[in-house]
């Protein structure tokens, strides 16, 4: 499989799989979890990454031991890695599972050639997690991101340039993809968070500008707080019990090049059913 996310943008909306596809018995950010997020469709598998105290990374969501793990007051990156591998997840009804933690090397081997991977989490750790993804030979699978700070781009361009890279945006959008432009970078797209329809993120003049500039856009349908909203209310729960055409078409339509779901067997049925999936200019 060949992988170039600017031509398969042409060519298609990508959906992106957060954390997988987690339920029952079978945790997020797991192996599992993976393997089915792509039968049902993903193009592409969101990780995140953490270390334990002797240096291992492993996936899983850094600070989330509590809710996944059942085991308050343990933190991963307090234990050595032979004791992060006896740690078990817990289902959804908070009982332990077979499933133990992934490394990222694990993770890595196992979709080499399979499916794009996003890397999140990855400010934490830029320089090891790069040498990670050098090591598997996945420059062209995986992207990374972070916010606009200086500081993480320093360190990116420190020891990441070469990694495909999108920036993490609540605002000031133009003035950051000039910036990034003139950065020693893989400048690769930007993730537009925005409340409300009125927000220059998501306005298809503006990412059709992106566009032109070889810069891809990703939208959030997910939800991890209903507090937060990421995509102007235009989420999978709203998508889902609202009205697909009305949120999912609306981010659709309104020009996004990916589109990162928690639902992505629905998300792909409804696009290839409503004629958006194929959409982009081949």
């Amino acid at each position: 499989m060949d992988f170039d996310l600017r031509k398969t943008a042409r060519e298609k909306l990508i959906i992106v799989a957060h954390r997988g596809v987690s339920g029952g018995n079978i945790p997020c950010n797991t192996i599992s979890a993976y393997e089915i997020a792509l039968r049902q469709g993903a193009d592409m598998i969101e990780i995140d990454v953490t270390m334990s105290a002797d240096g291992e990374l492993f996936i899983f969501h850094p600070g989330m031991e509590h809710a996944h793990l059942n085991s308050p007051g343990v933190h991963i990156s307090a234990l050595p890695s032979c004791e992060v591998k006896k740690l078990r997840f817990v289902n959804q009804d908070d009982s332990a599972t077979q499933f133990g933690l992934n490394t990222l090397d694990e993770v890595l081997e196992r979709f080499k050639g399979c499916c794009y991977i996003n890397c999140d989490k990855f400010w934490e750790h830029p320089r090891e997690i790069t040498e990670r993804i050098r090591a598997h030979g996945m420059m062209e699978q995986v992207l990374v991101k972070t916010s606009p700070h200086g500081v993480l781009l320093d360190l990116i361009e420190e020891y990441a340039q070469d990694v495909q890279y999108v920036v993490i945006l609540t605002k000031n959008a133009r003035e950051a993809h000039e910036s990034l432009k003139r950065r020693k970078l893989n400048y690769m797209g930007q993730e537009l968070l925005f409340s409300d329809e009125s927000s220059e993120l998501c306005q298809r003049e503006y990412l059709d500008a992106l566009r032109r500039d070889g810069i891809l856009s990703w939208v959030n349908s997910i939800v991890y707080d209903y507090h937060a909203v990421l995509a102007g209310g235009h989420s999978d729960d709203a998508a889902l019990t609202q009205g697909m055409d009305a949120h999912w078409g609306w981010l659709a339509r309104r020009g996004f090049d990916f589109i990162q779901t928690d639902w992505p067997l629905m998300l792909k049925n409804y696009l290839s059913e409503s004629g958006l999936l194929y959409r982009r200019e081949a």
